[in-house]
């Protein structure tokens, strides 16, 4: 996802320099090239070897290096990067970066650079509050900086409240969020429901399905990280939550139903890849039904829910793009183009559940994109990249509606 782009990882000191390992291997997993700058604060929390071993590249610890190969090394790095992440950021390095001193290899470098910068606070929870502090960051964002965290919770000096480092895999969101795409939805407003919905037959028990909100979640996050704004309607899921976009937690149909109508208008394109029920029981009872009686006795009256797609197509905006999805066992082409027609979609996602790869809970897909005059099969890929074929399409299709205005 990362190949071909260039981070500068700073490294400040504090306890919390032991995460930015796990950042830099994240990184390089990514495909990403890293190279770390240390202070030498942080050299005593981390061994500058480290970084060595996770990134195959040499650690910079000191701004007059003379046994390096760079001819300005600070100059050649501060180019190089795509991105610039400080983390952790001490409270003293928030202070320099913020008033342009650059007595350090990692603040020359800083100043020198017109990358993507990220900034994750680490310290403690008077120092994070200081107004000086406070102040800084304020500053640090009015200058571009992304400020990401602090988080809350048990401090290295033993105290519980705001100040702690963010996790490297929220870091990571934030790289990827940053370089990893082109940010060609910029300005496009895109709602994706995902998951599966839950009916209540009692307290204790409800009717879904197998749905895990994979599809769902990537679509989502693909358009995040191309610049739209999101909005992702989901059901429970074991999913987690991701950033950078608003998240509305439903649980039923009929939840689903409301926060997607109550939302539909001002989206410029609706993703339904949520799994919803088709039924739900007419009545919930009160309290557990109990095993007793005969199969008669336990048969469960079922009543259709609300059609959330159809509504959709009925109220769809004329440059509105509205995109369904279809699982499907068998008679698959004809099942989605019957309801593509039907609920006026502008294109629909169909895959067969029995395909190899294209199931429940796994993290590929083989879908069909259909449109009324043509049909896409794409090849078994990873969700993420199945997305990001799909938003292709919509913007594709957001395109031609509106040079027919």
């Amino acid at each position: 996802m990362l190949k071909g782009k260039n981070v500068l990882l700073g490294v400040t000191g504090g306890i919390a320099a032991y995460k930015a390992c796990e950042l830099a291997s994240a990184l390089v997993k990514q495909h990403a090239d890293v190279n770390v700058i240390m202070t030498r604060n942080a050299t005593e929390f981390v061994a500058p070897l480290t970084f060595d071993a996770l990134t195959h590249n040499r650690t910079v610890t000191d701004t007059f290096d003379r046994m390096h190969s760079y001819e300005i090394e600070h100059i050649s790095l501060a180019e190089k990067a795509d991105v610039i992440v400080i983390a952790p950021a001490s409270a003293n390095v928030i202070a320099k970066l913020a008033n342009g001193l650059a007595d350090d290899m990692l603040t020359t470098t800083v100043l020198a650079s017109r990358a993507v910068k990220l900034i994750a606070p680490a310290m403690n929870t008077n120092m994070y509050e200081n107004p000086v502090t406070q102040h800084n960051l304020e500053l640090l964002k009015g200058y571009g900086w992304e400020i990401i965290g602090p988080d809350s919770g048990r401090l290295a000096c033993g105290t519980t409240g705001r100040g702690k480092m963010v996790s490297p895999e929220r870091l990571l969101d934030a790289v990827e969020r940053a370089i990893a795409h082109e940010k060609d939805m910029a300005g496009v407003k895109l709602m994706v429901t995902a998951g599966p919905t839950q009916e209540a037959v009692d307290p204790v028990r409800y009717l879904t399905n197998h749905s895990s909100g994979k599809m769902g979640y990537a679509i989502a996050t693909a358009a995040a990280r191309r610049g739209a704004e999101v909005t992702l309607v989901s059901g429970r899921t074991g999913l987690n939550r991701p950033g950078y976009m608003e998240v509305v937690d439903v649980v039923s149909a009929r939840d689903m139903y409301e926060a997607v109508t109550e939302r539909a208008e001002g989206m410029d394109m609706i993703v339904k890849a949520a799994a919803v029920a088709d039924f739900r029981p007419a009545v919930c009872a009160e309290d557990k039904i109990k095993k007793t009686g005969t199969v008669a006795d336990a048969a469960i009256a079922l009543e259709r829910t609300d059609d959330i797609l159809a509504w959709l197509g009925a109220h769809k905006g004329a440059e509105q793009v509205l995109c369904g999805f279809s699982m499907e066992t068998k008679d698959m082409l004809e099942n989605s183009r019957r309801k593509l027609t039907k609920k006026n979609l502008d294109i629909i996602a169909a895959n067969n559940l029995k395909e190899a790869g294209a199931g429940f809970r796994v993290d590929t897909n083989l879908l069909t994109l259909i449109r009324p005059e043509e049909e896409k099969v794409l090849p078994l890929m990873t969700k993420y990249e199945a997305a990001n074929v799909l938003l292709d399409e919509l913007m594709r299709i957001r395109k031609e509606k509106r040079s027919l205005r």
